[in-house]
């Protein structure tokens, strides 16, 4: 077998392993609401963010990536390097990829494995900087990308954590809080079915359908807007003959029942929070483990190193393959962290944590603001836990989480470095060869 078609197998698994972890800890993330709250089991919740994520991945998963992920590293630098033939630059970038794939992934699963969420984008930006700055010095790194990044560790989850306290503080207060909840949970709970509406259909559209909204004018630009508000409309009537009919009967119940009463008409919302969030994580994150093997591909191929490369439908297939197995396999460790050991989450904290999550996530997209989503929705959890007060947040297990948050990018650099600079010994002369042939 030829040496190229190796590195290409290489790769492919390198790939499936970088997504096998995305699914168990970034996807994870996305059905902890729904799994700590009761509102799904866990194997409910795996089926479920599986299929979602699946056909995000693979339906509208972007078929173009960039060559290195978020611009931390302009491949004209790269190509730009003294005394570097072309042919070797194309080597450089092989290796580089591959190296800061491998680095992601591991430190993906070292933190899976102690059960700890950490950011996928951030992972593969620290290994990509890494691989930068060993290749071509410090001036390679985009610095001031790196620093949106790092501000972003502080944007996401206090901007999460805020609209959620303020989302589950008018819950509480507005229903929750009432002498009679079921009775307040009539006119209240259209409200927060319009905002979720609302909040999920404007994100599925910019986040999960970006990749082909122009395929669809009619959801392009102020129309989305537009669509969201009326299905919002529509979806909040429904809610709002659905309390009428079934929670006002109840307003004799012991006040117990009626909050259990309450509690249940918000599982179905939490549900389908939480399946939005996977729906778009697949659509876009999935370029995070198959974008690195999308270029090396396109650089064997060509021979050439350019800004965007396109992304076959089989790699974008093995993507959400590896995300759905990884997920199944070993998601649970994370789903149990953030679903369970931050705070006692139910369905209606469970809503009001994915809709501030998904809401903030928009916003920052839209303003083009650098955010994670695994931050965010930490962010937001901890939100509805201070809405309770200090004490109805697990402080350890916050600063272990932080704690982790603070080291993705140095460790993913670090092992990035150690793994270019082990792949350039081994492998450089075979594929410079191959280059060159």
């Amino acid at each position: 077998m030829e040496f190229s078609y190796l590195v290409i197998i290489f790769t492919a698994l390198l790939g499936l392993y970088m997504a096998w972890n995305i699914g168990a800890n970034d996807v994870a993330n996305s059905m902890a609401d729904a799994v700590g709250s009761g509102a799904l089991s866990v194997r409910g919740a795996v089926i479920a963010a599986g299929i979602c994520e699946f056909a995000g991945a693979v339906l509208v998963g972007a078929h173009v990536t960039n060559t290195v992920r978020k611009g931390i590293v302009d491949p004209a630098v790269l190509a730009n390097i003294p005394g570097v033939a072309p042919e070797e630059v194309a080597v450089i970038l092989i290796i580089g990829m591959s190296g800061a794939l491998l680095s992601a992934a591991f430190w993906l699963n070292m933190s899976t494995l102690v059960g700890m969420p950490v950011s996928t984008t951030h992972s593969i930006v620290g290994a990509v900087a890494g691989f930068g700055v060993v290749a071509a010095g410090w001036s390679a790194v985009n610095w001031a990308k790196m620093g949106q990044i790092v501000a972003s560790w502080f944007i996401s989850p206090v901007a999460g954590g805020v609209v959620s306290f303020l989302l589950f503080t008018y819950i509480s207060r507005a229903i929750l809080g009432k002498e009679k909840p079921v009775k307040a949970a009539v006119v209240h709970l259209p409200v927060i079915v319009f905002i979720l509406t609302m909040v999920v259909i404007l994100a599925t559209i910019y986040k999960g359908l970006k990749h082909v909204i122009g395929d669809f004018p009619w959801l392009a630009g102020q129309n989305a807007v537009w669509v969201s508000l009326a299905v919002a409309l529509f979806t909040s009537t429904i809610a709002w003959a659905f309390a009428r009919k079934r929670l006002a009967a109840r307003h004799n119940d012991p006040l117990g029942e009626q909050i259990k009463a309450v509690e249940k008409a918000f599982v179905p919302l939490v549900i389908i929070s939480s399946c939005s969030v996977a729906f778009a994580h697949g659509a876009n994150d999935v370029a995070n483990s198959v974008g690195p093997l999308a270029a090396i591909i396109h650089v064997l191929k060509t021979g050439t190193i350019d800004m965007k490369v396109p992304v076959p439908v089989w790699i974008l297939a093995l993507g959400g393959a590896g995300i759905v197995l990884g997920l199944a396999t070993y998601g649970f460790k994370v789903m149990k962290t953030v679903g369970y050991k931050i705070t006692e989450i139910t369905p209606s904290r469970g809503v009001a944590a994915d809709i501030a999550a998904t809401a903030t996530v928009l916003v920052c997209t839209r303003l083009s603001l650098p955010v994670s989503t695994t931050h965010t929705l930490v962010g937001a959890i901890l939100g509805i836990g201070l809405a309770r007060g200090l004490g109805g947040v697990n402080s350890r297990v916050v600063t272990s989480i932080f704690g982790s948050w603070l080291f993705t990018v140095p460790a993913a650099a670090l092992m990035s470095v150690v793994f270019y600079l082990a792949g350039s010994y081994f492998f450089f002369d075979k594929l410079l060869a191959i280059m060159s042939g």
